[in-house]
């Protein structure tokens, strides 16, 4: 699919790896639609890009709430051709501690932002990418949510984490056959260690380590790589139903 032009959902757009891909739209000829709670840093960004990004402050947990922000953004754009679901948390909490078993609110809250957050706006939106004229390859859409490597090798500590993300693996192949027949592509993209805010308040003796443990290059992703991948699916209409891994052949060691 063609991004000049078109318009994308990005959950999580504010910072981050969504923040990147909100940049690469745009850069592209695109409309981005950052829906996020974090209202400043969403703002801010959507100021700077100007009349091609729009900021929705939007809970991805909240049927109405996401209803309302795809309400404004084909008001606004005419439409909605693109999603990414970049919005999500981790968590780190054994499943058994010296003081008990794992808190299970928890776990619900990790499951519910990176799990049920990421369909509950990928199937929206996909409702309102049924409406789009296909373009000359046939296509109405194309949503790519993002998991993590830890949906494969989760560290210890990461049961509710590597659990909410194996299941956004696990959804992309039936929700891509799902929504073939309405010219919808679904595709994951698996992220390793990346360069990203919340990496950045680890200490530099840390981060060194973890630098050191991706075979190569040997260093963390930047959010730009994750954003060319991002371009890449969507321009590539053979691409459908797959998880990729980007993450520098990592894999991940137990803690």
């Amino acid at each position: 699919m063609k991004i000049d032009g078109k318009t994308a959902l990005v959950t999580g757009g504010a910072s981050g790896l969504g923040a990147a891909a909100v940049r690469r739209i745009v850069a592209s000829g695109g409309n981005a639609v950052l829906l996020d709670v974090q209202e400043e840093k969403a703002k801010a960004l959507a100021d700077e890009l100007g009349k091609a990004a729009l900021f929705c402050k939007t809970d991805v947990t909240n049927e109405k709430n996401v209803m309302q922000s795809i309400e404004k953004a084909k008001a606004t754009y005419g439409g909605v051709h693109i999603c990414v679901n970049a919005a999500g948390t981790g968590w780190a909490e054994r499943t058994v501690t010296k003081t008990g078993s794992h808190s299970l609110a928890n776990f619900e809250k990790i499951v519910r932002l990176n799990l049920i957050g990421t369909f509950n706006v990928a199937s929206k939106a996909a409702f309102a990418m049924s409406t789009n004229p296909p373009d000359e390859n046939g296509e109405r859409g194309v949503i790519v949510n993002v998991a993590s490597t830890a949906a494969f090798d989760g560290q210890i500590g990461q049961t509710a984490y590597s659990a909410s993300k194996g299941a956004v693996v696990g959804m992309t192949l039936p929700m891509a056959r799902d929504l073939s027949g309405l010219g919808i592509r679904v595709m994951a993209i698996a992220p390793g260690l990346f360069n990203t805010p919340l990496l950045a308040l680890l200490p530099q003796d840390y981060i060194k380590v973890l630098n050191e443990s991706v075979p190569f290059p040997k260093r963390m992703g930047n959010p730009e790589e994750f954003a060319l991948l991002l371009e890449q699916i969507i321009r590539n209409p053979y691409l459908n139903g797959e998880v990729i891994r980007l993450d520098g052949a990592l894999r991940m060691a137990p803690k």
